[in-house]
């Protein structure tokens, strides 16, 4: 492990959240971008923050960190923390209430999000965070990891609704997409210091928890 520490890349991350399946999908290059995801940031010196667990994606990218001698974070809501519900988590276990603040307890551990392939969960994971950063909430950077053109469907969406007037042209550059995680991760490097604002181009405001906690939810004590 120290040789493989002394070879790191140099980043200016310490942290990334990753969204993905609990599935691993019908392709092998899903799960095999899940690994290549997880090298790389071991190759980084990145430690992991992700929703907890060991199925699906999830459950390799965070054992390929880990086995990479990385940190493991999993943040799960004490509901889903039965093993035959999402097995077992590798490193550190972060219990939260529920699903609200298990967002906001991964969008503070972290200083980055990348999405890799999954469904609602991921997607709804991908949005806020993509949403907070349009409201000045936070100013770190949103990766898509667009594996085998999975997202582009997603992409032309979004451009139609810049197209249409729903979405700035300045937020449809917010999302940083590239199909490898080395590519997407050079892209992240180099966005960071660049400046992400709202339509009215405010500045980003300092996070608090009550910026990580959806409407209506009260932070903890």
């Amino acid at each position: 492990m120290e040789g493989g520490q002394q070879e790191a890349t140099a980043s200016k991350f310490t942290r990334i959240c990753v969204f993905c399946g609990s599935s691993q999908g019908k392709k092998r290059s899903y799960q095999d971008a899940a690994i290549e995801l997880g090298k790389e940031l071991v190759s980084r010196n990145i430690d992991l923050v992700y929703g907890g667990g060991s199925v699906g994606l999830m459950g390799l990218v965070s054992q390929a960190v880990h086995d990479g001698g990385r940190h493991v974070t999993g943040v799960i809501p004490k509901t889903l923390m039965p093993r035959e519900i999402t097995g077992e988590t590798v490193g550190e276990v972060k219990a939260v209430a529920d699903m609200h603040q298990r967002k906001a307890e991964m969008a503070r551990r972290s200083d980055a999000f990348i999405a890799l392939p999954g469904g609602y969960g991921t997607l709804e994971e991908l949005l806020e965070v993509i949403t907070w950063a349009q409201l000045g909430i936070h100013d770190k950077p949103v990766g898509l990891l667009n594996v085998d053109g999975y997202y582009n469907s997603l992409l032309s969406f979004i451009d139609k609704a810049v197209e249409e007037g729903f979405i700035s042209p300045n937020a449809r550059h917010i999302i940083l997409s590239a199909p490898t995680a080395k590519e997407l991760m050079k892209k992240l490097e180099v966005s960071i210091g660049m400046t992400l604002v709202d339509d009215q181009n405010s500045k980003p405001t300092e996070p608090t928890d009550a910026c990580f906690v959806s409407p209506g939810v009260l932070p903890s004590t």
